[in-house]
């Protein structure tokens, strides 16, 4: 018995995936409700991710069509508890129509094992708290949600404004 070939590579982004990447990132908006806060364009996202200094790294799932069907966007934060840096995920997003394939459980593993590679004290991400298929997910792989932490921001003109 032979196996079936997998249809989809877990690659690190390249240039040439930034308007395929903005395009999930609009997919993921939509799901959210939150489309009329995107301000996100290949250009503004580019130099983000592979100019001068780059501040993230994307992980894209190739389907064999070529066609790029999810993506996660992470970033390097620190704990001071533990002395050590960690990776966060911004955000994960399957295509629906790709939801069945366990793209979203490959590419967490992926993750956690970078985490572990890099020597990382950490591997975190938010889930809305509405989004109970997510969190059973994430529960279910093992991930503790923190019910007494709380995200606090600042953006726009808030940011702008802020005095202290």
């Amino acid at each position: 018995m032979t196996a079936t070939p997998d249809p989809y590579a877990l690659r690190p982004a390249r240039p040439a995936d930034v308007p395929a990447i903005v395009g999930l990132i609009g997919e993921l908006a939509d799901f959210e409700s939150l489309s009329h806060l995107m301000e996100v364009t290949p250009e503004k996202l580019h130099p983000h991710l592979f100019g001068e200094r780059p501040v993230a790294e994307a992980m894209v799932a190739e389907h064999e069509s070529g066609a790029i069907v999810a993506f996660a966007l992470t970033f390097v934060n620190f704990s001071t508890f533990l002395a050590k840096p960690g990776l966060y995920l911004e955000d994960l997003y399957v295509q629906p129509a790709h939801r069945g394939a366990r793209l979203g459980t490959r590419m967490l593993t992926r993750l956690a094992q970078v985490a572990i590679e890099r020597g990382y004290g950490r591997f975190e991400w938010c889930v809305l708290d509405w989004n109970e298929n997510a969190i059973r997910f994430y529960e279910k792989m093992g991930a503790t949600i923190m019910p007494d932490w709380r995200l606090c921001r600042l953006t726009g003109d808030a940011l702008a404004r802020f005095k202290g």
